[in-house]
């Protein structure tokens, strides 16, 4: 079972990185072969990340899934091949124990980081839960949302920045929260591509400033984040779920040498 010592690298960031959604097997072998080579050579440990469901879409004719069993089977073939450990998200309390059958590490979407009894079910499958915070929450606030998890029996939990509401359609970053999530004792994760989404957007899909990834990553790194959060896809503008603000996959090598270079001068 992947535990978070196997993540951290102290020379290192480790690497959560996959499509939005999981739209089929091919795209996801594609983009996990791709990424693993990446991780591998330049010696950073990887997560392969996809969402077997996206429930909380804008419209209802939006893009959710390709279904449950079928995405999920996928995931448990991508970590089996390749031998790396994977994620999803859960949404309600009884995909819990369903997803945690098929992937490594739950991931609590930021919505819903203060429902309680979807913490406590993503606790006791033992599994490593990786909570989002809030868009509304400060920093400090998510020590609640960790304490319901350890309290539910398992330690094993990282927390995952994704940008704060600035107004109707934007988000911020406060580089101040990574430290002070950082001193609840347990790994903070920088999401580059959704802390850059345009949510409200008036066509009802979310938008994206993906020329910002870069940017928004180098500073994650400076500040010392323990792990990085990219969505990745060979097409961006292809893809079925936030494409908007997705990194395409053959700009990923570049931007994590650029990272590496950074983390190596703030050691």
């Amino acid at each position: 079972m992947i535990t978070i010592d196997n993540l951290q690298n102290k020379k290192n960031f480790f690497l959560l990185a996959g499509p939005c959604a999981i739209e089929g097997e091919e795209m996801a072998m594609v983009i996990a072969e791709r990424i693993t080579k990446i991780t591998q050579d330049l010696n950073i440990p990887y997560v392969f990340k996809g969402s077997y469901r996206k429930a909380n879409r804008s419209r209802l004719d939006s893009f959710t899934g390709i279904g449950d069993e079928k995405a999920l089977k996928i995931l448990r073939k991508v970590g089996e091949t390749f031998g790396i450990p994977t994620i999803s998200d859960i949404h309600e309390t009884y995909e819990a124990a369903m997803a945690a059958e098929y992937v490594d590490i739950l991931q609590i979407p930021a919505f819903l980081c203060r429902q309680t009894d979807l913490l406590s079910a993503a606790a006791h499958t033992g599994k490593i839960v990786n909570i989002k915070k809030g868009q509304f929450l400060s920093p400090q606030a998510m020590q609640f949302a960790v304490q319901k998890v350890v309290d539910a029996g398992n330690k094993n939990v990282m927390i995952t920045e994704r940008g704060t509401t600035f107004g109707y359609t934007d988000l911020v970053v406060d580089y101040r929260g990574i430290p002070q999530m950082q001193q609840f004792g347990f790994p903070v994760i920088m999401d580059i591509t959704h802390s850059l989404q345009q949510p409200n957007q008036t066509s009802g899909v979310t938008g994206g400033l993906p020329a910002l990834i870069e940017t928004i990553a180098k500073a994650a790194v400076a500040v010392g984040v323990d792990g990085l959060f990219i969505e990745t896809h060979p097409d961006p503008h292809s893809a079925k779920s936030d494409g908007a603000n997705m990194l395409q996959l053959d700009l990923l090598e570049g931007l994590l040498k650029k990272l590496i270079r950074i983390r190596e001068a703030i050691l």
